[in-house]
């Protein structure tokens, strides 16, 4: 098992904690889904699945750190980036669709989306230099080190 704690040259970038709101069930929504065997929403033309947050990967390089939120389904006009107080915010929603006159919904699972994902920042990185680009459902965004976060190597000679 390797060691997860930062070394002096290396800062760790952790998630601030995040609490989901919790999808409402009533009582009689359970009790029909029991006893039907399907949720109650199915009557009602829509259906409410579990909201669950972007999964994330974040990568240290020498000279940067590269965070990749998977966020398919949404543009990158949905996409929000914010950066305050060391924390890198990333935040998208979308509109629900409208219905046209005589127009009903006989299943849906999707709908309006959105959700917030906080990072927080390391100490010596580059917060004015973080850029970020949306390709194919992946957000990727690069957030430079500052040169006393970089690790210096050089090679030493044995006598």
């Amino acid at each position: 098992m390797h060691n997860c704690k930062p070394t002096n040259t290396q800062q760790a970038m952790t998630i601030a904690k995040y609490r989901p709101q919790a999808v409402f069930t009533s009582p009689i929504n359970n009790l029909v889904n029991e006893f039907f065997g399907r949720d109650i929403s199915h009557f009602t033309g829509h259906d409410d699945v579990r909201r669950s947050v972007p999964s994330v990967n974040i990568l240290e390089r020498g000279n940067d750190f590269q965070l990749r939120l998977l966020a398919p389904g949404f543009s990158k006009e949905d996409l929000k980036l914010n950066v305050e107080n060391d924390t890198l915010t990333i935040s998208a929603e979308k509109k629900v669709e409208e219905l046209k006159e005589h127009e009903r919904w006989t299943r849906r699972e999707f709908g309006h989306s959105a959700f917030s994902r906080s990072f927080r920042l390391p100490e010596h990185v580059n917060a004015e230099g973080i850029t970020a680009e949306f390709q194919n459902g992946v957000l990727h965004v690069s957030i430079p080190k500052t040169e006393v976060a970089k690790p210096k190597s050089r090679t030493i000679d044995i006598i």
